[in-house]
């Protein structure tokens, strides 16, 4: 049987602070969005920006790290996997997210000039 793969990398910036959910089984969830750009040269010679946002779900302990780090506009390395997942809103409309969830994350820069890593072991 040949097992797959499902491996995101992103290097890019944080669109809003995290919004931080303590569950009651004692875990934490962080979520937030990324931006990455990309820059391409239309048929006509001009270079062209595009940005895709990206989101983020982190459960403890990277959740805590975010909780305290990740600030809107901060450039952050991120390690994780695609996930899909539906839900039903309350007028029965149906859903649909894609979300990467992060196992690794590094900040970039920041005030003090300092990265900061953690990876959630692979359970």
């Amino acid at each position: 049987m040949m097992l797959g793969v499902n491996k995101v990398i992103l290097i890019g910036y944080v669109g809003q602070d995290p919004s931080i959910r303590y569950l009651e089984n004692g875990r934490t969830q962080a979520t937030f969005s990324l931006a990455t750009h990309d820059v391409y040269q239309n048929k006509e010679g001009q270079k062209v920006q595009t940005i895709e946002w990206h989101r983020i779900v982190l459960w403890t302990p990277l959740a805590e790290i975010a909780e305290t780090y990740v600030k809107k506009g901060k450039k952050v390395y991120l390690e994780g996997k695609l996930t899909h997942r539906a839900y039903r809103e309350r007028g029965g409309e149906i859903k649909k997210l894609t979300e990467i969830v992060g196992e690794k994350l590094v900040l970039l820069g920041g005030e003090e000039g300092i990265a900061e890593t953690t990876k959630v072991p692979l359970s």
